[in-house]
């Protein structure tokens, strides 16, 4: 006998999984993208920018 499909579950439970994934993308985005090691980079990056040009004009 073949295999039983059953779409009513399997759209259930692609619909919640879909549901699920939608309300946690805000917070882990966040997360990411707000860290402080992103601050932290772009602070270093600025000095070591303004390090080049002092030395370069000078």
């Amino acid at each position: 006998m073949p295999h039983r499909t059953r779409p009513m579950t399997a759209l259930l439970l692609f619909t919640a999984l879909n549901a699920v994934l939608c309300a946690t993308i805000t917070p882990v985005y966040d997360f990411v993208c707000f860290h402080p090691y992103w601050e932290r980079r772009r602070e270093r990056h600025r000095q070591q920018r303004e390090a080049t040009i002092a030395n370069s004009s000078t």
